[in-house]
């Protein structure tokens, strides 16, 4: 009996990949800028293509654009260092130890069904108009996505295979190092993906509370002036910062986990 043979696709090549996925943002920059030209779309609505790039350099030139990125990137690295670690560790603790799981796992369940932006005025009470409630916010909107991912990837690491490394001496923190992490890897780099596009998202909604600078400061002064040019330039910034994120995600992943990208060609 001859099993049947599965018939693969032919792998797309990378130039035809990329410029299939480069129609879709022509299109809709195409779109915007043929809507700004005819009159459809009036500045007072969106400015145009062209008066939002003169917007970028105009930014860029007196220095407002760089010292902004500067301290929104500051304040979503470090909200994300601290809520990821945080749900890395609790992760861990509560996946791989019964004890743990028993202590902190209702706990933080219970916590995670609140939405972050809920916890802005309590925020606000405890550490006032601060950059410490900024990066707090960010840390508690980043830190559950690791934890949810880190504890499942941690459950599900080969049992028999931790109970072999016991059988050769190995200590529970050596086990966890070389054996429960890296077979986690998967689910903590999805983890970490949501994490750090949360981050951006957290981040829009901290600087909504009454910043000075930043990213959402610049907004907030083009809204007080009608400055639709800078106000698309902010958002696109927004939204290159959520791209950037899952693309460095990316290539941690090429990096980490070669056989993924052989696996996922191969399915294709």
């Amino acid at each position: 009996m001859v099993a049947p043979r599965t018939r693969l696709p032919a792998p797309r090549p990378r130039a035809v990949a990329l410029i299939l996925r480069t129609i879709g943002p022509l299109a809709l920059l195409g779109g915007w800028a043929l809507a700004s030209a005819t009159g459809a779309l009036t500045q007072d609505v969106l400015a145009s293509p062209a008066q939002v790039a003169d917007a970028v350099g105009e930014l860029w030139g007196n220095g407002q654009l760089t010292d902004a990125l500067t301290v929104s990137l500051t304040r979503a690295g470090l909200g994300l260092v601290f809520g990821a670690g945080a749900g890395l560790v609790l992760g861990v603790v509560t996946g791989f130890f019964r004890l743990g799981e028993e202590l902190l796992d209702s706990a933080v369940q219970v916590l995670r069904t609140v939405p972050f932006l809920a916890l802005v005025p309590l925020f606000m009470v405890w550490f006032g108009i601060t950059e410490t409630a900024k990066i707090a916010l960010i840390g508690v909107a980043t830190s559950f996505p690791m934890y949810v991912s880190t504890s499942g990837g941690v459950r599900n690491t080969d049992r028999k295979l931790i109970e072999a490394m016991r059988s050769f001496g190995l200590g529970r923190w050596a086990i966890v190092r070389t054996v429960v992490l890296p077979g986690a890897l998967p689910s903590l780099l999805s983890g970490l993906r949501l994490s750090m596009t949360l981050s951006v998202i957290a981040l829009i909604a901290a600087e909504e509370i009454n910043s000075t600078e930043g990213i959402g400061y610049l907004m907030a002064q083009a809204q007080n002036f009608s400055r639709t040019d800078v106000l698309a330039v902010c958002i696109l910034i927004y939204g290159l910062l959520g791209l950037t994120a899952d693309g460095v995600v990316r290539l941690l992943e090429r990096f980490l986990m070669p056989w993924r990208k052989a696996t996922q060609g191969a399915g294709r």
